[in-house]
């Protein structure tokens, strides 16, 4: 798990509500220098909306500076983990890392495809809690627009998408075997949502982390060996192509008792402010 701080950006309520797609109601520690395990390798063309957070200053030049993940909800807007802001990952606050971008449409990180946009404004959700990480969520303003085809639409509440069972796929650059063996193409993995129940099982509280299933969203493969590791965090989950996790925490890579635990958007949406 890792802690943010970041400063406030104004306007963030009225764009995340533009972002969400609104459907009727249905029954129904990732760290931050991590790789999706038991994936295949993807096209940045064929998913333009993932995005590399990066900066060569706080991470050196390799791997073009990744340390994060994210996902482009709006032309100027990118979601990504509060975590990934935070002064244990960056090593200071967030407003000072002058050289803060994401990477777009980029496949392989240390080629030179896709644009390198900087970061102009960062707002972390006033909901997040550090020591829990629940409302793991924050929002990077772009200081140039991508195109209106990078933007991935958001699940709104009781989106059926949500629904236990749905086939979802993780993205990410991480550690593709849980033991620091990074990606340097982009990756994905198939998993699928998982009942609030198996999280709050694997995740008791006590001396680990708590499952809190109001903000956090159980996904993973019952038999293991499909996850999302180190690097990956903030990276977007997607069900029935709208998002719906982001890359949060858990424990270990792909271990069959230690499911994924991504940031529910939909209810991270509604605490910022939308309704």
């Amino acid at each position: 798990m890792r802690r943010p701080t970041a400063r406030s950006l104004a306007g963030v309520p009225a764009l995340i509500a533009a972002a969400v797609v609104t459907t009727p109601a249905m029954s129904v520690p990732a760290a931050a220098d991590s790789v999706v395990v038991g994936g295949y390798e993807v096209r940045a063309d064929d998913s333009p909306w993932v995005v590399a957070l990066a900066s060569r200053d706080r991470f050196g030049p390799a791997r073009s500076g990744q340390f994060c993940g994210g996902v482009v909800v709006a032309p100027t807007k990118v979601m990504t983990a509060a975590h990934c802001l935070s002064n244990a990952v960056l090593g200071k606050d967030a407003a000072s890392v002058r050289d803060l971008r994401v990477i777009a449409g980029r496949s392989e990180l240390a080629g030179n495809g896709g644009r390198e946009v900087p970061v102009r404004e960062t707002w972390v959700t006033p909901a997040y809690d550090p020591v829990t990480n629940s409302a793991d969520m924050a929002l990077l303003t772009l200081g140039e627009a991508l195109p209106e085809d990078h933007v991935l639409p958001v699940a709104g509440p009781g989106d059926p998408a949500y629904e236990v069972g749905t086939a979802a796929t993780v993205y990410g650059w991480g550690d593709t075997q849980g033991n620091g063996s990074y990606a340097s193409s982009l990756r994905a993995a198939r998993v699928s949502v998982l009942p609030d129940e198996t999280c709050a099982n694997a995740y008791p509280g006590g001396q680990g982390s708590r499952y809190a299933p109001s903000t956090m969203l159980c996904a993973g493969d019952p038999q293991g060996g499909h996850d999302a590791c180190q690097g990956d965090s903030g990276g977007p989950l997607v069900a029935e192509g709208r998002l719906i996790g982001l890359v949060s925490w858990g424990s270990g890579c792909g271990r069959p008792d230690g499911p994924g635990v991504y940031t529910r958007v939909s209810a991270v949406v509604r605490s910022a402010g939308t309704g």
